[in-house]
C-alpha cells in the first residue's frame, strides 16, 4: 500500500476490528502520546469501534498545551519590548497566559507575525537588519531539529539579529514522569510517530523493560492506528511487551541520525516545566554555550509576576490522562475554540479541542 487511501479502506479497517475484538480477551488502558494521533482517533471513531475491554486515554503529546503558563508569560513580555518582531506558529496566539496572549499584544501594537517555519523568521531577521527578531520555538523532537537549523544558519551568515526563545521540549522523559507518577495505570503506549521519525524507536525500550508496558509506533492513517491497537493487544495477551513498529515508512529504530547530529550540535538538555506534570528532568532543549548570542531569554531578560492557571481549567488534569475534557465545568459552556480559557481548546491537536470537533459526549 503506498497511497494515503489504501490506508483508509474499509474492508480492510473493519476486519481489523474484527481481529481486535477477538484477539481483546482481558481489560487494558491504552493511551496515545501524540496530538495527531488524538485528532486520528476522533476522526475516524476508533475509540467507538473498540471492544467494551478497550479503554482508551489521551497523553500529553500537544506541545501548545504542555507549554507552561510561566514561558506564555515570558513570551509575552518580550513581544512588548519595543523593536522586537516576535515570529509564532499560529496556535500559540491565542493561547492564554496568566493575563492576556500574543493576540492581544499583537491588537495592541506588538509586531507578532504567523510562520510556517523557522526559515520564515530568519528571512524576516535577514530583511529587517535594525530589529530584533524572535521565533518562538514551541515544539517536540519533530520542530527541534529545524530550530536548530535556522541557528546554524543564522551564524553562517551573519545573522546577529536572529534569536530563539527555545520551549522545545523532549517526549521520552515526560512518558517516565508520567509513568512513575503512577495516577494512570497503563497496558499499552500508542509511541508518537511524528517524533519517531526523528528519534526512532529505540528511545521508547525503557517502557517494556522498566515499566512493563507495550509500546507500538503508529502512523496516522486508521489503518495505522487500527493496526498499533491491535499489535498492543497481541502483546498484552502474550504477556510480551516490547517495542514494535506499525509506521516503518517513516520510522526506524535508529532515528534521522543527521536531525540528532543537528540537535545535539545546537542545545543542551535541560530540566523544564511542563503544563499539568511540573518540572521534568532532561525534558527541555535550550541553546547550547557556542550559540547563546542567539538565545533570547538570555538577550532579552524580562521580570515576569507570578504564573496562575486559569481558574476552574482542567488542562493539567486533561494532559496527565486522569480526566477527560466533559469531565471540566468549562467545556463547551464557558471555554470554547473561539474563547478558550485554557490550551487544550486551543491546539487543533488538543484533546479538549478535538473532543468539541467531533462532539464527544462523556460517554464517548
Amino acid at each position: 500500500m503506498k497511497l494515503t487511501e489504501d490506508f483508509r479502506n474499509p474492508e480492510l479497517a473493519g476486519a481489523l476490528v474484527d481481529i481486535i475484538n477477538r484477539r481483546s480477551t482481558r481489560n487494558v488502558r491504552l493511551m496515545e502520546f501524540c496530538g495527531s494521533h488524538t485528532v486520528a482517533i476522533f476522526k475516524y471513531g476508533i475509540r467507538q469501534l473498540m471492544p467494551s475491554t478497550v479503554e482508551m486515554l489521551s497523553g500529553p503529546g500537544c506541545p501548545v498545551c504542555v507549554t507552561d503558563t510561566a514561558d506564555i508569560d515570558r513570551a509575552i513580555a518580550i513581544a512588548q519590548i519595543p523593536n522586537i518582531v516576535l515570529c509564532t506558529f499560529g496556535d500559540m496566539l491565542k493561547v492564554p497566559g496568566t493575563s492576556g496572549s500574543l493576540q492581544q499584544v499583537k491588537a495592541e501594537g506588538s509586531d507578532v507575525r504567523v510562520v510556517y517555519s523557522t526559515m520564515d523568521a530568519l528571512d524576516i531577521a535577514r530583511a529587517n537588519p535594525e530589529r530584533d527578531v524572535i521565533f518562538l520555538g514551541v515544539g517536540f523532537e519533530t520542530t527541534a531539529p529545524t530550530i536548530a537549523a535556522s541557528v546554524l544558519q543564522a551564524e553562517a551568515d551573519g545573522i546577529d539579529n536572529y534569536n530563539v526563545l527555545s520551549l522545545a521540549k523532549l517526549c521520552p522523559p515526560v512518558i517516565k514522569a508520567l509513568l512513575d507518577a503512577g495516577e494512570v495505570d497503563l497496558d499499552g503506549i500508542i509511541c508518537p510517530g511524528h517524533v519517531s521519525v526523528i528519534i526512532g524507536s529505540k528511545l521508547y525500550e525503557f517502557i517494556p523493560h522498566d515499566y512493563g508496558i507495550a509500546c507500538v509506533v503508529s502512523g496516522f492513517e486508521a489503518l495505522d492506528i487500527l493496526q498499533a491497537i491491535d499489535m498492543l493487544i497481541s502483546q498484552i495477551e502474550e504477556d510480551k511487551p516490547r517495542v514494535e513498529i506499525a509506521y516503518r515508512r517513516g520510522v526506524g529504530r535508529e532515528g534521522n541520525i543527521k536531525a540528532l547530529e543537528i540537535m545535539e550540535q545546537v542545545f543542551d538538555i535541560i530540566p523544564v516545566r511542563w503544563r499539568g506534570v511540573g518540572e521534568v528532568a532532561s525534558s527541555g532543549l535550550k541553546l547550547g554555550n557556542k550559540y547563546r548570542q542567539f538565545d533570547a531569554e538570555l538577550k532579552f531578560p524580562v521580570e515576569i509576576a507570578t504564573s496562575r492557571e486559569p481558574e476552574g481549567c482542567l488542562c493539567g488534569q486533561v494532559l496527565r490522562g486522569t480526566k477527560k475534557p466533559t469531565d471540566c465545568s468549562l467545556f463547551r459552556r464557558v471555554c470554547t475554540p473561539e474563547q478558550p480559557v485554557g490550551p487544550c481548546m486551543v491546539s487543533y491537536e488538543g484533546a479538549c479541542s478535538t473532543y468539541y470537533l467531533y462532539e464527544v459526549n462523556e460517554s464517548g
